[in-house]
C-alpha cells in the first residue's frame, strides 16, 4: 500500500473508533444505567436526573444534546476545529443512540444483564463501559461533549489528569440529584418491561428519600469507577515508545516515518565496533498506537533491519504532551 495512503487510513481509523466509543458508551447507559434509575454524572447524569423528573416525557437524548450544544463552541475555540468537529459528530451521535438504542434492546436482555443482577453490578458494568467509550473517544481527538470538554480544558492548561477533573464535577451533579424529584416506572416482574396504563403511558411513583440517598451512593461508586477507567485507557494508549533503528537503507526509512506518520527523526552517528565501520543510527519516538505500522514501514524498506523498541513515559514536545504550569 503506498505509504501516502496511509495517513487517510489512520484519520479514518479515528473516526471509527470515536464512534465505536460513542456506541459502547450509550449502550452502558441503555442497558445498565436507566433501566436501574441510576444517576450518572456529566450531561448525561443531568440528562438522567431530567429524565426521571420529567416521567420519561424528556428523554435523555434531547436534553444531552441542548446542553451539549451550549459548549461546542469553547471547544472549537479553546482547542482547535478538528476537536470540534468530531465532539460534534460525537455528540449528534450520542444524542441519537440515546433517543432510540433503549427502545431497542430487548427487555429481556436488561432484566438479565441489569435488573436481576442488581444495581451494585450494573454500577460497575456500566461504569466501565462510560470510561471506556469516553476514553476510546477522547484519544482519538473526540469527546461525549459535556464535562468531558470542561475536563479537556482545563488540563490544556494545568497538569491534572482529565479524570479527576471529571470526578470533581461529576460529584456536584449527582448530589444535586437529592433535590429534585425522581419517577421510578414500575416494571413486569416477569419480563422486565414498564407497565403501562390504559392511554399506553408507563405507571410510575415517586422515588423516596431515602432510595434516592441510596441512588446517590451508586452514583458516586459509578463515577469512580467512570473517572479511573478512562484514567487507565488514556494513559495506555497514549504511551509512547523509542525505537533505535540501523538500516543501511535509512535515509528511505527516514522519509517514511516523518512522510507517513509525520514523526521526527534524528539520525545519530554510530559505529560498529566488531565491523569498526560506521554507520548512521535513527533514533524515532512514537504514540506505541503507531508502532505497528512503523515496523511495516520498516518491514516494506528493509527487512534486515537491526531495531530495538523501549517504553518511555513523559515525552513532551511537539506531537506529544506540553510541559503545564
Amino acid at each position: 500500500m503506498p505509504l501516502q495512503k496511509k495517513s487517510v487510513i489512520l484519520q479514518v481509523k479515528e473516526w471509527l473508533l470515536v464512534t465505536l466509543g460513542i456506541l459502547i458508551y450509550v449502550t452502558g447507559w441503555s442497558i445498565f444505567l436507566i433501566p436501574n434509575n441510576l444517576i450518572g454524572g456529566g450531561v448525561s447524569g443531568i440528562s438522567s436526573i431530567i429524565q426521571y423528573a420529567t416521567q420519561g416525557h424528556i428523554q435523555m437524548g434531547y436534553s444531552y444534546f441542548t446542553l451539549n450544544a451550549i459548549l461546542v463552541i469553547a471547544s472549537i475555540v479553546i482547542l482547535g476545529m478538528g476537536f470540534g468537529a468530531k465532539t460534534i459528530y460525537a455528540i449528534i451521535l450520542a444524542s441519537v443512540a440515546l433517543r432510540f438504542l433503549p427502545g431497542l434492546i430487548p427487555t429481556e436482555i436488561v432484566k438479565t444483564l441489569a435488573i436481576d443482577n442488581g444495581k451494585l453490578l450494573s454500577v460497575l458494568m456500566g461504569g466501565v463501559m462510560a470510561g471506556i467509550g469516553i476514553g476510546m473517544s477522547i484519544s482519538n481527538g473526540g469527546s461525549t461533549g459535556g464535562t468531558d470538554i470542561i475536563a479537556l480544558i482545563y488540563t490544556k492548561y494545568h497538569n491534572v489528569s482529565p479524570g479527576k477533573v471529571i470526578l470533581l464535577l461529576d460529584f456536584i451533579i449527582i448530589c444535586s440529584s437529592l433535590f429534585v424529584p425522581s419517577f421510578v416506572a414500575d416494571l413486569n416482574p416477569e419480563t422486565g418491561a414498564p407497565l403501562l396504563d390504559a392511554d399506553g403511558n408507563p405507571i410510575t411513583h415517586l422515588m423516596p428519600f431515602a432510595e434516592k440517598v441510596t441512588t446517590v451512593l451508586y452514583g458516586l461508586i459509578l463515577v469512580t469507577v467512570n473517572s479511573n477507567v478512562l484514567d487507565l485507557y488514556i494513559s495506555g494508549s497514549q504511551q509512547s515508545v523509542q525505537l533505535f533503528i540501523l538500516s543501511k537503507n535509512y535515509e528511505q526509512i527516514a522519509d517514511a516515518i516523518t512522510t507517513g506518520l509525520n514523526r521526527g527523526v534524528t539520525v545519530l552517528d554510530g559505529k560498529g565496533w566488531y565491523t569498526k565501520q560506521d554507520s548512521k543510527v535513527l533514533l524515532v519516538i512514537t504514540r506505541k498506537t503507531d508502532l505497528n505500522v512503523l515496523l511495516r514501514y520498516i518491514k516494506q524498506i528493509d527487512p534486515s533491519a537491526f531495531l530495538s523498541v523501549s517504553s518511555v513515559n513523559g515525552v513532551y514536545g511537539n506531537g506529544f504532551d506540553t510541559i503545564k504550569k
